[in-house]
C-alpha cells in the first residue's frame, strides 16, 4: 500500500543542458516553466493548447511532465526530490 507521503513535493531538481544542476521549489519551477511556455506559444504539445491559460499549461507541464523539449536537441527536465533536513 503506497504511502501518501510519498506523493507530496518538496522541490524539483532542474537539469537544462550547459547548466549545472539547480533546487528549486514548486513555485519556482512554475515560474520557470510559465516563461518558458510564453515564448512558445505555437508549437505547444496537444494536451497543453487545449488549456487556455499560460497558468494551467505551465501547471499542467510541471505535475504531469518531466521533459520538455525547447529546440531540437536541447531538453529541460526536473524530478521531484525530497531533501533531509
Amino acid at each position: 500500500m503506497p504511502i501518501s507521503l510519498m506523493y507530496e513535493e518538496e522541490n524539483y531538481v532542474v537539469l537544462e543542458a550547459n547548466q549545472p544542476e539547480q533546487f528549486m521549489t514548486p513555485i519556482e519551477l512554475l515560474v520557470k516553466l510559465r516563461r518558458i511556455l510564453a515564448q512558445q506559444q505555437y508549437d505547444l504539445p496537444r494536451d497543453l493548447q487545449k488549456l487556455s491559460s499560460l497558468d494551467a499549461r505551465a501547471q499542467k507541464l510541471r505535475d504531469t511532465y518531466c521533459e520538455y523539449e525547447l529546440s531540437p536537441g536541447q531538453f529541460i527536465q526536473w524530478y521531484v526530490v525530497r531533501l533531509e533536513k
